[in-house]
């Protein structure tokens, strides 16, 4: 049985740092592409950063994240983390750690088959 399972949401304030983590079991990491993405209330979950597989572990970002977020896999293949710098209120939103085959739409959430509960990232002013 494949789990995912993030941690590390918080309330923080604009211009501060966050890491979230996502532990999986039942799949080794670094055969799938591992996303993170996010879903804000009233809109549509989006892509944030990805880490494709094998062993060049090759990242992926959105617009939005680039500069500011970095995605790492980690060497044991156990789990990612999503670092976050320079956090703005329009970063709010529950964040979701996914697993699937990747592929060109890496971006979609179709291209993912397992999920995470998701965990809560409140920025302030």
């Amino acid at each position: 049985q494949v789990q995912l399972v993030e941690s590390g949401g918080a309330l923080v304030h604009a211009g501060e740092s966050l890491t979230l983590s996502c532990v999986v079991s039942g799949r080794t990491v670094s055969f799938w592409f591992m996303g993170w993405f996010r879903q804000a209330p009233g809109k549509e979950r989006e892509f944030v950063a990805g880490v494709e597989p094998g062993i060049s572990a090759s990242t992926r970002y959105a617009d939005v994240a680039k500069g500011r977020f970095t995605v790492a896999r980690d060497a044991a293949g156990k789990s990612i983390s999503l670092q976050m710098n320079n956090l703005t209120p329009e970063d709010a939103a529950v964040y979701y750690c996914a697993s699937g085959e990747g592929g060109p739409n890496y971006h979609l959430p179709r291209s993912y088959d397992y999920w995470g509960q998701g965990t809560q990232v409140t920025v302030s002013e």
